[in-house]
């Protein structure tokens, strides 16, 4: 089937950032690993299911799906990230598409996983209500947003990001606090889904040396592109400087960061 545009999706708007420096995001990616490999034992990961993950990036979260042998699939703005993931997992089946209309049959997976991604959408209800529509009847949907604030080193870095970001709408509502409790629980209920278990996760991304520090954090949300050329020097130092507070006597860096997830589950009956 052939990828779906909303009329309101955020594919067109989020696929060029994130996809503007493929490969410094798939090192991002990488640190990653413990949030997926927590999912994957809380939901209990079996062999031979079906799972989408939607916002599947550089594929990270499939090749360990592949290697608990689940069949993966994965969806993403971006067609330079799925060009890293295809590499990566070259048993997933993968797709470019909008969150808020998924191109995939009612009642199609065993499990549906979107790590940092579903608050991209342009409309997150809309997004969690596709998520349960594509997963089996009563089968889990996993919802994992940033902890809060004060207990996330990058927040600075996301301070300084929101600066260059796109504006939202003039008439957009305040962006729910989804780390609160009862925040995601909420949103899950008004997508048609019953939530279930609530949990959070810390650890530490690290990273070798300044240098890759200022690369690497340029990637998320095409932070490079949106400064332009003539401002990243500048943007790259101001990260840089920070997070000065968290660089090791070795010049290496630690950042304690938490996740929040909810394990929902999709409606029993579908329309």
């Amino acid at each position: 089937m052939p990828s779906i545009k909303a009329a309101s999706g955020s594919a067109e708007k989020w696929g060029p950032l994130w996809g503007a420096r493929p490969q410094d995001w798939a090192e991002n990616e990488d640190k990653q690993v413990p949030t997926y490999e927590e999912a994957i034992r809380r939901v209990r990961v079996t062999p031979g299911q079906r799972v989408l993950d939607i916002g599947c990036g550089t594929g990270v979260f499939l090749r360990l799906l592949a290697d608990n042998g689940a069949k993966p699939f994965g969806l993403d703005a971006s067609e330079a990230l799925l060009e890293i993931a295809r590499q990566r997992a070259p048993e997933a089946e993968l797709r470019v598409g909008e969150m808020e209309l998924l191109p995939y049959d009612d009642d199609s997976f065993d499990l549906v996983t979107g790590f940092n991604s579903f608050f991209f959408a342009a409309d997150l209800v809309a997004a969690l209500r596709e998520a349960g529509r594509v997963a089996k009847p009563g089968a889990p949907v996993l919802i994992q947003v940033w902890g809060p604030p004060e207990r996330c080193d990058l927040e600075a870095v996301k301070q300084v990001a929101r600066r260059y970001a796109p504006a939202p709408p003039p008439d957009a509502a305040p962006p729910p606090k989804l780390s609160e409790p009862g925040v995601l629980e909420g949103l899950a209920d008004e997508a048609d889904m019953t939530p279930e278990e609530r949990f959070d996760m810390k650890y530490a991304f690290e990273y070798q040396d300044e240098e890759t520090l200022g690369r690497l954090l340029m990637a998320p949300m095409g932070l490079a592109k949106l400064a332009g050329p003539e401002r990243e020097d500048a943007l790259k130092r101001e990260i840089v400087d920070t997070l000065a507070p968290y660089r090791a006597p070795d010049g290496s860096y630690r950042l304690n960061n938490e996740f929040h997830y909810l394990v929902a589950r999709a409606p029993e009956v579908t329309a």
